[in-house]
């Protein structure tokens, strides 16, 4: 897989061997679901955005303070009888460890999960330099059998059935094993005692290195890593620089929310402090003590610590809950979804730790969810760097053609309107239906490939800019004066749901305004790492909106609604335009909420009807923008409301996305219209023009009865006059 990381059509290949793994889905799927409410369970006994807080800021005062939090580190553990080294880089810490191996006399060694050994492929180095290496935590044991890396931070064994572990146990031992669990942990416990009790030297990671009293920690749920660290003559510890933190209280705020967030427990069975070198009376021992090392790994953090945007990125205390929650990695697993760290944060330090190549593809497969900033033990913006990776390989090695193209077309807002017209008149022959069901119904397969999962719309015969003039309402003595901003699916494709969306503000005495010089919101952009014309494009709609002294600016798409009022201040932050883009940003808001909790529509507002609908959570909306109720209470009031399982996960869109992975947002979709078939439900209603896009493509793809629309539509059909 590794190898295939740079090369697409390689990367695709084997994304499209997960999609074929039933076991892995049927597994990851499982866990996905009961992850999602034992996490809520558990963070509901204590404050969980308040223990974040805690978490980021102290890990940001420690990167800030690295190096002076390292030479008191330094000093503490030295005094109790630790040996503290700095590496450089990954072959400098190799270096040091074997070096210490071999001034030790060491034979064998045994290593607890380490995912910075993995990020300097530790276990590699030391075996070209002669050393027996076992690991010991049991998933990392079971999949160095299979010569494989791990497939997720907490549980690198997820992606294996007992069937398969029962044949790899058979071929270690020469016996053949039971594939009863059990009896499987009692095989796997028989053989690593005997490797612990051979082994010279210990290996093993650590969860915090503790400035006050140079102290290190492990948190784990296994007794090995204990065996590891106590039973050996030799004890190493690796750490990247990253794991520093200032006090033991910090640790104690942390390990409330690492548990929870890893694997929804309220405790790790084991949590290990160590401060100073033990007793130990084994032959070979330092002057009666344990011979402990502590090895510091840089590789390239000290600079990442500058970055004023990336150093975030050390807040992370490899919960995996960023993967435990992602969309993609439920489908396709760790080793498709990382390099040596899975999941977003994977994503974003295989750019940093080992190589703009192999980051290139895997920052494409993030579908902009924001599922895993939504649950971060340490709040990190996941997604916005993710985006910010992408940008910089553009403007490092050179746009890729379709990104070239399309801020050529964008940044010109005449160009991209007028093709988008030329579009609608040209398509014509291979568009059918109308109102509600048009689509591209004459494309050949041969034409769509991996994308025939769902039908295509068609564009509109006329946008909403050229219908304004003639549906713009005239109202006496308006409460409220708002301005529209449509985006291109609702402009070009769906104008009905902006046509929709003014009845229903008209019908509450809100004058509304279309200003004809806005554009593209620039999500698309951003998502393609065209940030100049990103930039360019924002400048261009505040530009638009500009003097109009307008109380709300109200938009109909959640991923617009989201980019205009926190993308723009985040891509402008630093220049002239800040201001304004943070003005502009406090105007906008969600169509759902406008109706909702500005001019706070009841059920008395409409004629309540008796069609079953069901709801799909649009992920921008939901989580960027934080809006559950209002949607789901507007629809109560206008007709019956039928929940959905899983209503807050992805659709599978993500704008781009899914023309870059169709395999995996088919997938995706298959899985949420399998969920609004469920309901028996006749009418699903979102939020966003691409959900609607995605949602109602698949289920014409599908013969589903059921009818995908915008909630404004749902609303205005149902408003009293």
């Amino acid at each position: 897989m590794h190898d295939a990381l740079v090369s697409r059509s390689g990367y695709h290949k084997e994304i499209d061997q997960a999609l074929g793994d039933d076991f892995l889905r049927r597994t990851l799927d499982t866990f996905a679901v009961a992850y999602r409410a034992n996490r809520a369970a558990v963070f509901k006994e204590v404050d969980e955005k308040g223990l974040i807080k805690k978490v980021a800021d102290a890990k940001d005062y420690a990167c800030q303070h690295m190096e002076e939090l390292y030479a008191k580190f330094k000093a503490e553990a030295e005094k109790r009888g630790v040996h503290v080294h700095r590496a450089k880089d990954a072959a400098d810490a190799n270096r040091i460890i074997a070096e210490i191996g071999k001034q030790n006399k060491v034979k064998r060694i045994v290593k607890s999960k380490s995912m910075t050994a993995e990020e300097i492929h530790l276990k590699t180095a030391l075996e070209k330099e002669g050393f027996i290496v076992d690991e010991t935590d049991l998933g990392e044991w079971i999949i160095q059998l299979r010569h494989e890396g791990p497939s997720h931070m907490v549980m690198p064994a997820i992606h294996l059935s007992r069937y398969q572990v029962a044949d790899d146990f058979t071929k270690v031992t020469g016996e053949k094993q039971d594939t009863d669990i059990q009896r499987l942990v009692k095989v796997a416990r028989v053989q690593l005692r005997r490797k612990f009790i051979a082994a010279d030297m210990g290996v093993s990671g650590c969860n915090f290195a503790i400035a006050e009293n140079g102290a290190v920690s492990t948190v784990t749920n296994e007794g090995n890593a204990r065996m590891v660290t106590t039973v050996p003559r030799v004890h190493v510890v690796l750490a990247g620089l990253d794991k520093l933190i200032t006090k033991i209280e910090e640790v104690l705020d942390a390990v409330q929310v690492l548990p929870r967030n890893a694997t929804a427990q309220r405790l790790t069975s084991y949590f290990t402090l160590m401060c100073g070198a033990g007793q130990c009376n084994a032959e070979g021992s330092d002057n009666g003590r344990k011979i402990m090392h502590v090895v510091f790994l840089d590789n390239g953090r000290t600079q990442i610590a500058k970055d004023p945007l990336f150093k975030q990125i050390f807040r992370c205390v490899r919960c995996g809950a960023c993967a435990n929650v992602c969309p993609v990695f439920r489908l396709v697993g760790g080793h498709k979804m990382g390099y040596v760290y899975i999941g977003s944060i994977g994503l974003i330090l295989t750019y940093f730790f080992h190589g703009h190549d192999r980051a290139r593809i895997l920052v494409q497969n993030c579908i902009g969810c924001e599922s895993c900033a939504n649950v971060c033990s340490g709040g990190i913006e996941l997604p916005r760097l993710t985006r910010e990776i992408r940008s910089r390989l553009n403007a490092e090695e050179g746009n890729p053609i379709e990104g070239t193209l399309m801020s050529a077309v964008m940044k010109n807002r005449k160009m991209f309107h007028s093709l988008m017209k030329f579009a609608s008149f040209s398509t014509k022959p291979f568009a059918g239906g109308s109102g509600n069901a048009r689509f591209m119904r004459h494309l050949p397969m041969a034409v769509l490939g991996k994308h025939g999962y769902k039908a295509l719309p068609a564009l509109a015969p006329k946008p909403f800019r050229d219908k304004w003039a003639e549906i713009m309402p005239r109202v006496q003595n308006p409460k409220l004066r708002v301005a529209l901003f449509a985006g291109c699916a609702q402009d070009f494709i769906y104008p009905e749901e902006l046509e929709a969306a003014v009845k229903v503000l008209a019908a509450k005495d809100v004058a509304v305004d279309f200003p004809m010089e806005q554009t593209c919101c620039g999500l698309p952009l951003e998502m393609m790492g065209q940030r100049k014309t990103s930039i360019d494009v924002a400048n261009q709609n505040m530009n638009a909106f500009r003097g109009g002294n307008y109380d709300y600016i109200v938009t109909l798409c959640a991923s617009c609604a989201s980019h205009l009022k926190h993308g723009y201040a985040e891509i402008l932050d630093g220049t002239t335009s800040m201001l304004q883009a943070q003005a502009f940003g406090a105007k906008v808001i969600d169509f759902s909420s406008f109706v909702h909790d500005v001019l706070g529509l009841k059920p008395e507002d409409f004629n309540k009807s008796d069609q079953k609908v069901t709801y799909h959570a649009s992920c921008h909306l939901c989580r960027k923008l934080n809006v559950h109720d209002a949607p789901r209470e507007l629809i109560a009031d206008a007709a019956e409301y039928v929940p959905c399982e899983e209503e807050e996960v992805c659709c599978g869109f993500g704008g781009t996305y899914s023309a870059k992975f169709p395999e995996i947002s088919a997938q995706i979709l298959n899985k949420k219209l399998d969920h609004v078939q469920a309901t028996g439900a006749s009418r699903l209603v979102v939020d966003c023009p691409g959900c609607v896009m995605q949602l109602r493509g698949g289920a014409e793809k599908r013969g589903m009865h059921v009818k995908v629309d915008h909630i404004a539509e749902l609303l205005a059909e149902n408003i009293k006059k």
